[in-house]
């Protein structure tokens, strides 16, 4: 669906039917389209080396459940306003 519909930020569990969240988000930077798109995982694995293996395997953020809702609303509106600081830079400046 990320490589059709192109989002601006995807929210992804780590526990998928077929395939775990970290090899999805491999595909998704594997793949030119979609490289750019900050995935925030959430997910009920809430150990300190879930979250560590998670943000090292490359999710812009790392929110556990159940869901704080200040902590996700906080996460999606610095994630959309990075993505606008990102859009409005000169195309030689960005990222």
């Amino acid at each position: 669906m990320a490589k059709a519909h192109l989002p601006d930020l995807i929210l992804m569990d780590i526990n998928l039917p077929g395939m775990n969240g970290i090899d999805a988000l491999n595909e998704l930077r594997r793949e030119p389209r979609t490289s750019h798109i900050p995935v925030l995982a959430l997910t009920a694995n809430a150990m300190p080396r879930d979250i560590e293996k998670g943000l090292e395997s490359g999710f812009f953020r790392y929110l556990t459940k159940p869901i704080n809702v200040d902590e996700f609303n906080v996460a999606i509106d610095s994630t959309l306003a990075m993505i606008d600081a990102v859009r409005e830079q000169p195309k030689e400046g960005r990222l």
